[in-house]
């Protein structure tokens, strides 16, 4: 009985411990100089991507592979537009907290439920 415990308890922490969070969602964080302001992104099943709350950054989509998150869109400017692709490495994430690092930037960013 205690080595039929025993198996239970490591197969239920081996599988606490594989859980790994999904990072589709709406993640926002505080716009610089505006309080209260929220603005990030949307990540859609699918690789389909929005902007949340940037009007000049418009993105389209998003990829994953390991912990490199891409994303894909277009950047708006005074009757301009180019196109985008911005890589970040994940340097967490759990179900409420996405940090992104880009060429030394840190980001984190709260996950909003609909």
């Amino acid at each position: 009985m205690n080595k039929l415990l025993c198996t239970a308890a490591a197969l239920l922490l081996a599988s606490c411990a594989s859980h790994r969070a999904e990072i589709t969602g709406c993640w926002v964080q505080p716009v610089p100089g505006q309080p209260g302001a929220m603005q990030g992104i949307r990540l859609l099943p699918g690789g389909k991507a929005e902007s949340v709350n940037m009007h000049t950054l418009v993105y389209t989509g998003w990829s994953r592979n390991g912990n490199i998150l891409t994303l894909r869109g277009k950047s708006i400017g005074n009757k301009n537009s180019a196109a985008l692709t911005s890589r970040a490495v994940i340097t967490s994430l759990t179900d409420g907290k996405l940090e992104l690092e880009t060429d030394g930037q840190k980001d984190a960013y709260t996950r909003v439920k609909p």
